[in-house]
C-alpha cells in the first residue's frame, strides 16, 4: 500500500480472497520449536490495518471479511501454550486505511484518506483491541509494537497509557516497541531492526544500548512479509552465526517468515529451521541461558558465558592463535562436546589460544570451551 500508494478500499476487497485453508498451528509450532526457538511473535494486526484475530472494533478482520473465517490467534495461541512456546503479539501503531488515524504520519500518504477523524477514537480503537488480545487469548508473553516512528519525535501517542493497560491485565507481559530510539518508561525489553546491538548498518539503530534484555529482529531472506520471487534465503551457516553473533552481542534473535497464502511456511523456511534445529540440538549449551562473554565481539567472532563456561565461538579466522584480552584465571581448555584439549598461555594480559586446526569455510562455529576460576 504504502510502494505502491494503493486505494485502501480497493486493498480492502482482496480479504475477500484471503482463504490460508492449509494453515495448521500445530504444525507451525512443532516447525519452529524444533528449530531451537522459544517464542514466537506473530502479527496481530500490521500497517494496513487488517486483523489476524477476531475483533469487535473493526469488521476489517480474519473472521468476518474473508471465507477463511478462522481466528488465526487462537488457534496459534492455544498451539504454543500446548506446546509450552512463549507467545509475543506483533501490533502496529500506524494504520493506513483508517481515517481518525490522522494527523496521517510520514507512510501511507497516498492510501486514499481524504476525510479526517479525530486521534482520540483510534487511541481509544488501539486501547480496545489490546483488551481483547489481552483477555481473550491466555498468556500473552510479550507485545511488540511498530510504527511509532511513523509520526514526529514530539507527537503525543500516549504511549503509557497504552504500556499501564498491558500491565493491567498481563503484569508480566514483557513490552517492547520498535521505535529506533532509547527505550521508553514501561518498555522491557530493547530491539534493534536488522542489526546487532551497537551497529547501524540498515540505518535503524543508532540509538544507545541500554541495560534492558536485548533482542535483535533479521529477516530470513529480503522479505518482511511473503513475496513469491524472494527466494534468496540466508544460509543455514549465515543463520546460526547470526544466532551466535546476537548471544555474543547479548541479545536474543527474532528470525522473520513470512507465511505464504495457503497459510503455510515456505519449504526453504522449513528447511532452514530444521538445519538451525540439529546446530541447536547440538551446540545450544553455548547459546541458551548465557550472556555476552568476558570478550567483546571481534573479527574472528564473539564470546558467550553461562557460570564459569566461557564459551570461545571462533567464526571466521585463517590462524592457527586466538587472543583473549581477559582476567579470568583459565584452569583448562577444550573443543567444545568433545575431550580434544586445546593448548593455551596466559599472563596478565589476556590468554592465548593455540588451534591445532584452524577452522575452514564449511565450519558454522568453531567453539572452545574454557573453564574459568
Amino acid at each position: 500500500m504504502q510502494i505502491k500508494n494503493l486505494n485502501y478500499k480497493g486493498y480492502a476487497k482482496f480479504a475477500s480472497g484471503f482463504d490460508p485453508q492449509k494453515f495448521d498451528a500445530k504444525k507451525w509450532v512443532e516447525e519452529i520449536k524444533n528449530s531451537g526457538a522459544k517464542y514466537i511473535c506473530f502479527t496481530s494486526r500490521h500497517h494496513e490495518g487488517f486483523s489476524m484475530f477476531h475483533t469487535r472494533w473493526s469488521d476489517y478482520n480474519i473472521v468476518d471479511a474473508t471465507p477463511f473465517k478462522r481466528d488465526i490467534v487462537k488457534e496459534l495461541t492455544d498451539e504454543c501454550h500446548k506446546q509450552g512456546i512463549k507467545v509475543f503479539l506483533y501490533y502496529s501503531l500506524l494504520d493506513w486505511s483508517r481515517e481518525d488515524y490522522y494527523p496521517l504520519g510520514s507512510t501511507g500518504q497516498g492510501t486514499g484518506r481524504v476525510n479526517h477523524g479525530k486521534w482520540e477514537t483510534y487511541h481509544q480503537f488501539m486501547l480496545n483491541q489490546l483488551t481483547e488480545l489481552l483477555t481473550n487469548y491466555g498468556k500473552i508473553d510479550g507485545i511488540w509494537f511498530d510504527g511509532l516512528w511513523d509520526q514526529p519525535k514530539d507527537f503525543d501517542w500516549k504511549i503509557s497509557e497504552l504500556y499501564n493497560l498491558i500491565h493491567k491485565y498481563q503484569p508480566a507481559c514483557l513490552v517492547g516497541n520498535n521505535h529506533h530510539s532509547t527505550p521508553l518508561d514501561g518498555e522491557d525489553f530493547q530491539m534493534f531492526e536488522r542489526d546487532l546491538p551497537g551497529q547501524n548498518q540498515s540505518g535503524f539503530s543508532g540509538q544507545k544500548i541500554s541495560a534492558l534484555p536485548l533482542e535483535t529482529c533479521e529477516t530470513m531472506n529480503g522479505m518482511w512479509g511473503y513475496k513469491i520471487e524472494d527466494q534468496s534465503y540466508k544460509s543455514c551457516k549465515e543463520l546460526v552465526q547470526y544466532i551466535v553473533k546476537a548471544a555474543g552481542n547479548n541479545a536474543n534473535l527474532l528470525m522473520n517468515i513470512g507465511p505464504m497464502p495457503t497459510g503455510e511456511l515456505p519449504e526453504l523456511a522449513i528447511d532452514r529451521l530444521q538445519e538451525v534445529g540439529k546446530w541447536m540440538s547440538k551446540y545450544g549449551e553455548t547459546i541458551y541461558g548465557t550472556r555476552q562473554g568476558d570478550v567483546l565481539p571481534h573479527e574472528w567472532g564473539v564470546t558467550t558465558r553461562k557460570g564459569n563456561k566461557l564459551f570461545v565461538h571462533i567464526l571466521n579466522t585463517k590462524d592457527n592463535t586466538i587472543f583473549l584480552p581477559m582476567t579470568k584465571k583459565v584452569k583448562n581448555a577444550k573443543v567444545f562436546g568433545t575431550e580434544s584439549k586445546v593448548f593455551f598461555e596466559q599472563n596478565k594480559y589476556g590468554v592465548t589460544l593455540n588451534i591445532v586446526h584452524a577452522p575452514n569455510q564449511n565450519d558454522y562455529d568453531y567453539i572452545i570451551e574454557l573453564t574459568t576460576k
